[in-house]
């Protein structure tokens, strides 16, 4: 026996070795799968059907099916016959295992480009919280188990999917924490591929006749739950289609409280916990609607937050579904409400508009309720994590990462949370809004749309800020006075000029301010990349200094933003 499986691994690698294999050939476009879980037993048993698309340029006689290494492959047919296949240990950061159970399987023929297979697949074992992938490049166990939370227990389970547990079959080349954004990319690139793959789960768990357990996935159509005989609970959920969800399994002992506005599941003996972020949704909704509109498609659909047991565990969203602790203080609830409602409000195919506005969002709540000064505080603590991306993003040039292309998550909600805010200040508040009322997701098929919208309503040209913003990678702009000349007036006070100069290579409008004894005056300029401008500001009295930028505007270096003109000769 040990022999023919030797021979049969020789048959495979040397058919693989005379045609190089490709695992990104072929595109899952779609999933009929069973589900069987057994919490006691942290065990995962999956039977069902897969279909493959060839999207390469040639033929492929062999394919990969990759899932978490704490499951192991029992079975792979096609058209009712087992198929040859050797399953081996891939190292591969995709799970949080850090390595992937990959099946190699070798079809008895070849599969020409665009030609769909539909393959018979059964995988079981189990799911335990695994840090490995962390702490192997690191990171301290505590902070890896906030992270990486993901597990089926006795209790209280939830799974994520590719990116965090391979609960279901995927096909991509191993990607590596330490390898800096390898990973977010690589998870973007696989939602974005398999967008239009239907992926529908018939999900059984097996339960005692003292449990009550409530399984739920994010952003699914399901049925009502159903008995089977040998006491499981079973739903059907059906994502047609994905649309870049990432398909997530929750299964506890949930009680739910179901709001006008939202739908909380929570833990026994956390219903003050509940009532408390439900009033948070509530609060947040009507400024939320104000800025944004409502563009679900159905008012009945309502954003549903999911309570993690351990409040210190990282929160996580996916597409309708928040999991999160529900303990905290006001301020963390209604951003996080903040956050969640925009993104149910405002629906995009693009995340710079759909992950921006809802960190816009949260900077807009803060200037709502505590000033401006609070919400420019917010925006610069933001400030050298973008200064750290983008200079990471520039030694990757040729390369353009713009907001457009870009698939790091975190640079896009941050920069774009920027974008927002610029707008705002440059367009006004009135304009900016009526143009994201008259937003429609299905319209948005040109990356202009947008621009063109906002356009409209402020009767301004506006390209050269999306060039440098949004359909580009420019970097950020760094800004410092080149002079300044104060001119008296006749009727008293002075006329100052103020030439500003950019260093960066970003355009930006922003504010010059001039401080006097005992006042301030204002002006806006536009400062093209690797150019000059000038602003003049009256003012009642010589000023002592010139201000550039509020912190409105991202810059890479702001040491400069503050000019003494006690030095400057007039």
């Amino acid at each position: 026996m040990k022999a023919k499986i030797v021979c049969l691994f020789c048959v495979i690698c040397s058919s693989l070795w005379a045609r190089a294999f490709d695992r990104d050939a072929f595109t899952f476009t779609k999933y009929e799968l069973d589900l069987r879980v057994e919490p006691t037993q942290q065990r995962l048993g999956v039977r069902g059907k897969i279909g493959l698309r060839n999207d390469s340029t040639i033929p492929q006689r062999s394919l990969s099916l990759q899932i978490s290494s704490s499951l192991n492959w029992s079975s792979i047919q096609l058209q009712g016959e087992p198929v040859e296949f050797v399953s081996q240990l891939y190292t591969s950061d995709i799970d949080h295992t850090g390595a992937v159970s990959e099946a190699i399987v070798v079809l008895p023929q070849a599969v020409a480009p665009k030609q769909t297979i539909e393959i018979d697949i059964g995988y079981e074992g189990v799911i335990p919280q695994d840090t490995t992938r962390l702490t192997r490049i690191g990171v301290p166990a505590d902070a890896a188990k906030r992270s990486d939370w993901d597990e089926i227990g006795q209790s209280f389970s939830v799974v994520r999917g590719i990116g965090h547990v391979a609960w279901y079959p995927v096909a991509m080349e191993a990607v590596s924490l330490s390898d800096g954004d390898a990973l977010p990319e690589a998870v973007a690139k696989w939602k974005r591929r398999e967008t239009g793959t239907n992926f529908n789960v018939n999900l059984c768990v097996a339960q005692k006749s003292s449990e009550s357990v409530l399984a739920l996935m994010n952003g699914s159509t399901h049925s009502d739950a159903k008995d089977a005989v040998d006491g499981e609970t079973c739903t059907a959920h059906k994502f047609n289609p994905l649309e870049g969800i990432l398909p997530v399994l929750v299964m506890g002992g949930y009680a739910v409280l179901d709001s006008p506005v939202v739908r909380v599941y929570y833990l026994p003996d956390h219903k003050s916990g509940a009532d408390d972020y439900a009033s948070a949704v509530e609060e947040v909704s009507p400024p939320v609607s104000k800025w944004f509109g409502d563009h679900r498609q159905s008012r009945d659909a309502k954003p549903e937050v999911v309570e993690l047991p351990d409040p210190n565990d990282a929160s996580f969203e996916s597409d309708n579904m928040l999991l999160t602790s529900l303990s905290g203080n006001d301020t963390k609830l209604l951003l996080s409400a903040t956050q969640q409602l925009t993104h149910a409000f405002f629906p995009s195919p693009r995340a710079w508009i759909h992950d921006g506005l809802a960190s816009y969002a949260q900077v807009r709540l803060f200037e709502e309720k505590e000033g401006r000064k609070a919400a420019i505080d917010y925006l610069q603590g933001h400030r050298t994590a973008l200064v750290e991306l983008e200079k990471v993003s520039s030694e990757n040039k040729p390369k353009d990462n713009s907001l457009i292309t870009s698939l790091d998550d975190f640079r896009v909600q941050t920069k774009s949370m920027y974008v927002w805010w610029m707008l705002r200040d440059m367009v006004g508040e009135n304009e900016l809004y009526a143009a994201l009322h008259n937003y429609k997701a299905a319209d948005d098929n040109d990356p202009k749309y947008m621009q063109k919208m906002i356009e409209a309503q402020a009767h301004r040209d506006l390209q050269w800020f999306f060039d440098d913003w949004v359909y580009h990678d420019r970097g950020l702009p760094e800004f410092r006075v080149a002079s300044v000349y104060p001119s008296p007036l006749p009727t008293g006070g002075y006329m100052v000029t103020v030439m500003v100069e950019n260093r960066g290579e970003s355009s930006a409008e922003i504010p010059v301010t001039l401080h006097t004894q005992g006042s301030e005056a204002s002006g806006k300029v536009v400062v093209a990349g690797k150019s000059k401008a000038s602003v003049r500001i009256q003012t009642p009295s010589l000023p002592r200094d010139v201000t550039l930028n509020d912190g409105s505007v991202p810059e890479r270096d702001i040491s400069n933003d503050v000019y003494k003109i006690e030095s400057a000769n007039h």
